[in-house]
């Protein structure tokens, strides 16, 4: 378990750490595969949530998911990428918290996965919480720990 104080310094001057809804790209799940790359391209992400009209998250788009299902044996055919909806190609096996989410999950989570989806109890996108938000508040620990910690107890420790 992760004391709430080292959480808070992971956290930093953050109030929290998933990046809102309204700052991530989505794709919907109905939209079709060159609509999914136009927008992973304009924002430079290689995986991007999917979700449904009530903004359910439904599965992950990701450019080798789109190159895969346009992909012949021996070449890609760009032309196929308005043949396929995004629900037909996304993967549906990913990890997802809740918004009362342990960090301790998630930091195993963040292993293996960029980000992790979050949703409320009524299963709504709520936004993501990215590996790269907490490698910054590790090294954020990592920086400042001794001196915000340690070094204060020892020059407590020389005045006596």
């Amino acid at each position: 378990m992760i004391s709430q104080r080292m959480e808070k310094f992971l956290i930093g001057e953050e109030e929290t750490l998933i990046q809102p809804a309204s700052e991530v790209a989505v794709i919907d799940e109905n939209h079709k595969l060159d609509h999914a790359l136009l927008i992973m391209t304009n924002n430079r992400y290689s995986v991007v949530p999917v979700l449904d009209r009530d903004s359910h998250v439904k599965g992950l788009i990701s450019l080798p998911i789109i190159i895969q299902a346009i992909m012949g044996m021996t070449d890609i055919h760009f032309e196929k990428l308005s043949d396929f909806q995004v629900k037909e190609v996304m993967t549906t096996d990913f990890p997802v918290v809740n918004e009362d989410f342990e960090l301790e999950d998630v930091l195993q989570q963040l292993i293996h996965h960029a980000f992790l989806p979050v949703v409320n109890d009524e299963g709504v996108f709520q936004g993501i919480i990215t590996r790269s938000k907490i490698l910054k508040g590790t090294n954020q620990i990592v920086h400042n720990y001794e001196p915000t910690y340690i070094e204060p107890i020892l020059e407590l420790l020389k005045e006596d």
